[in-house]
């Protein structure tokens, strides 16, 4: 059963169904998942009873076996996850989707100029999250499953990737406003629509995969 004072990450870590739910409200349980349901609920103008039934029953009526644990596996295996699961993704998706939304813009930018915003915030988005994998990969995640780690530094590369999933969390918001919920127009063609359709779904992984940054591998080295 949940409760109103659980924390948002702590119920997608727990059941990560209810991570769908929470990006449909626009509840960010990445970068401000220490906040309880029922705060992200007030945050958002959601009734907390209305969420926590949502929340229920995406629980309820999940179907086959339960994903498993990441909090199970080890730093090397939980980085090698993060890498090849989300880092392979968004170097895939980044270029596809910077492009898509040049083209929409360009095509549909009269019509509907939020199109442009949007373009601005999809190519700030992967301008920003391209350097951030590298780094990630060339230097924290060494620093994190090297023999010995270095306190001291991996703690500044830790604040650093939190800053930086900080700002990545404004550009999705910034990409949400520009496509009101990416909402289509009736009008909308196979570009628009495809374009949509793959923002939506590249938050959702950014958010997964950003989540498991800050509350699964973050907290592992919060004491040295």
């Amino acid at each position: 059963m949940l409760n109103s004072l659980q924390t948002v990450a702590s119920v997608v870590l727990d059941h990560s169904e209810c991570a769908q739910v929470f990006q449909q409200h626009r509840i960010d349980f990445c970068c401000r998942g220490e906040l309880s349901i029922e705060a992200a609920a007030k945050e958002k103008g959601v009734d907390v009873g209305a969420l926590i039934g949502e929340l229920s029953r995406v629980i309820e009526q999940r179907q086959g076996a339960h994903p498993a644990d990441l909090r199970e596996l080890s730093t090397p295996q939980l980085v090698a996850h993060i890498v090849s699961k989300h880092h392979e993704y968004l170097r895939r998706m980044l270029p596809f989707a910077r492009g898509m939304a040049a083209k929409v813009s360009r095509v549909h930018g009269d019509h509907n100029p939020k199109l442009r915003d949007l373009l601005a915030a999809v190519e700030e988005l992967a301008d920003s999250l391209g350097p951030h994998l590298d780094e990630e990969e060339q230097t924290l995640f060494p620093a994190l499953v090297a023999t010995q780690p270095d306190a001291a530094a991996v703690t500044k590369l830790l604040q650093s990737m939190h800053e930086e999933h900080l700002a990545v969390a404004q550009l999705l918001e910034r990409i949400r406003a520009a496509s009101d919920d990416f909402t289509l127009p009736d009008w909308a063609c196979n570009s628009y629509r495809t374009l949509f359709s793959e923002l939506e779904q590249l938050e959702g992984d950014v958010f997964t995969h950003v989540h498991l940054e800050n509350h699964v591998l973050r907290p592992r080295f919060a004491t040295q």
